[in-house]
């Protein structure tokens, strides 16, 4: 199965729909720790120059002035890489915005392994594990770019913080313009009754690649793109357990505390099944491009159709 790569970089798919939302609501606000470039702000600091903050190198500080404006009626929107807007300023997500009920937008973007020749130090694998632990936060990976158009009204409009896992780079296409999402609902992008898939951002596609390849070999797996982590769609999640009787989640995150994780949160609650990870394996970072990194941390269909096989060795038996 071959995926086209979108022409339109994530991040200016993203900033572009954030400046048609900022034209018609004069609440939206940006601001941003020294990354304008990088993030493509800087096109919404020059179309809105009033409505736009460079704060330099101090990530903390920045979540601190977003919480401040969210308290007075802004909708603001921050932006640096995820190691920052996740992991360095936590206790002023958790103390500044969540626990004072403000519905400020963290956007971190190079997530994971896309954060590529940056290195370990600004590789986010243990983000989302973090953010989904703190109380009302809402975290979401968009696969794609029709995927990042369509929900980032819903986004703005959410009276709760959200965090937003953006890849920077030109993502695959993975949905047809027009297509519709529901923050908290995932989307089944294949049937099959003998597993499930579970996946979210650069591990969509090589779930359905991996479908594919166990399909040859007369398996039916289901994909679901669980693109909202928390909260998750454990309807769906339940529903899938029952009719496939085996899942495997696949994440471009530690297998601690990620997607898997929340998954089986779900499962071990409601409908327990066989089930096997894929993500990283509780291992920092290193430098090199994302193809080296999937190979070297297993984040590929290959290994989707490893714990696949092994998950439904596991339900036969």
């Amino acid at each position: 199965m071959r995926f086209s790569i979108d022409e339109v970089a994530m991040k200016d798919a993203y900033i572009d729909a954030l400046m048609e939302l900022a034209e018609e609501n004069p609440q939206i606000v940006v601001l941003d720790a020294d990354l304008m470039n990088s993030n493509s702000t800087i096109k919404f600091l020059k179309r809105f120059p009033e409505r736009a903050i460079n704060v330099g190198v101090q990530e903390a500080n920045m979540l601190g002035m977003a919480a401040g404006l969210a308290a007075v009626g802004k909708i603001p929107f921050t932006h640096t890489f995820a190691c920052f807007n996740a992991r360095r300023a936590l206790d002023q997500i958790y103390m500044s915005v969540a626990y004072a009920q403000l519905p400020v937008k963290i956007v971190g973007t190079d997530p994971g392994v896309t954060a590529a020749f940056n290195g370990g130090t600004h590789m986010p694998l243990e983000d989302v594990g973090f953010l989904r632990g703190i109380p009302t936060m809402t975290v979401i990976e968009p696969v794609d770019n029709v995927m990042m158009r369509a929900i980032l009204p819903q986004v703005a409009a959410m009276d709760t913080p959200v965090y937003l896992r953006v890849n920077r780079k030109q993502p695959v296409k993975i949905y047809a313009p027009g297509t519709e999402f529901t923050i908290g609902k995932g989307k089944v992008l294949r049937d099959g009754d003998d597993l499930t898939i579970v996946a979210t951002g650069i591990l969509v596609p090589e779930a359905l690649e991996a479908a594919e390849a166990l399909a040859e070999e007369g398996i039916g797996a289901r994909v679901i793109n669980m693109f909202t982590i928390k909260p998750i769609d454990a309807e769906l999640l339940i529903k899938a357990a029952q009719e496939t009787g085996a899942v495997v989640t696949a994440e471009n995150h530690n297998v601690i505390n990620g997607l898997g994780s929340a998954v089986a949160e779900v499962l071990s609650q409601h409908h327990p099944v066989p089930m096997e990870r894929v993500g990283v394996q509780d291992l920092f970072g290193e430098v090199g491009s994302v193809e080296y990194l999937q190979q070297r941390f297993g984040l590929t269909s290959e290994a989707i159709v490893e714990k696949a096989k092994a998950v439904l060795g596991r339900k036969n038996s």
